[in-house]
């Protein structure tokens, strides 16, 4: 049987937040008289948080650290996320089949674990085997180190793991660390690649269509 494990993505894979994103980078950067736009909004999509806080430094004039800028547009998007967890289209499908078929599942994410929380919250306890999240490593997506920790966590081979991703710099982290990647664009367009399959959506998607994903 394959896969061994599901390895996935969240912001923009299993739940909506990448709105929320952009509005707290908005809020952020005109709060600072500088200027925004969605070019640099999607450039940031699936990036290490502290990546996005250099990048919004050097590209709008905010005056603050990355690690600042992080800090403060987790406080903005968490507010938010508080309120509403926006789960996508057949996201909670296919967890619970995921669940009752007994496949271990990892959640992958760039976001930090204090953001992660609300969403987990949403969910049985069990619903992931392990989280890794922006602060628990190094080195970001588009680095395999995210993956490559989730899989050692679950004790699987990523050569056997599929990972869901919505993001060129998720997939390329997905790729490098050997999984094959169930991409489901949303804001970003997403290139095909031998180990990239493509879907418009989760919705209807079962375990048993698991086996024949594999690139």
């Amino acid at each position: 049987m394959w896969p061994d494990a599901v390895l996935l993505d969240m912001d923009g894979t299993l739940v909506e937040t990448e709105p929320y994103w952009v509005a707290a980078e908005e809020a952020l950067v005109a709060e600072h008289g500088g200027t925004w736009s969605s070019e640099h909004a999607l450039n940031l999509v699936g990036n290490n948080l502290l990546d996005s806080g250099r990048y919004i430094r050097e590209h709008a004039g905010v005056d603050l650290e990355p690690s600042e800028i992080v800090a403060e547009l987790l406080d903005r998007v968490g507010v938010l996320m508080a309120d509403d967890v926006p789960w996508r289209p057949g996201a909670l499908d296919l967890l619970a089949a995921l669940g009752q078929a007994g496949i271990p599942t990892a959640l992958v994410t760039m976001s930090y674990a204090r953001f992660v929380r609300p969403v987990l919250a949403q969910l049985p306890q069990d619903t992931f085997a392990t989280v890794v999240t922006g602060d628990s490593v190094s080195q970001g997506k588009p680095h395999p180190e995210p993956y490559l920790a989730a899989a050692r966590a679950l004790r699987v081979d990523p050569t056997r793991c599929l990972a869901v991703e919505d993001s060129n710099t998720g997939a390329r982290s997905a790729e490098a660390a050997g999984c094959t990647v169930l991409v489901v664009p949303n804001h970003v367009p997403v290139l095909p690649a031998p180990q990239r399959i493509f879907r418009d959506s989760l919705v209807g998607l079962d375990v048993a269509d698991l086996a024949g994903l594999r690139a």
